[in-house]
């Protein structure tokens, strides 16, 4: 679930960067969250089948 999330925020923050500056200060919190959820699924280590 949480990569799934990452995912996502991940590739709504690279079509903030075609689409260009207008949000860019929101997308750049997405990119941010993303990285956060990144970490922490890794950090914990758990492997959710």
């Amino acid at each position: 679930m949480l990569w799934t999330i990452a995912v996502v925020l991940l590739i709504l923050w690279t079509l903030g960067l075609v689409a260009g500056y207008t949000m860019s200060g929101f997308i750049h919190v997405l990119l941010v969250i993303a990285i956060v959820v990144v970490l922490v699924r890794v950090i914990t280590g758990r492997r959710v089948a």
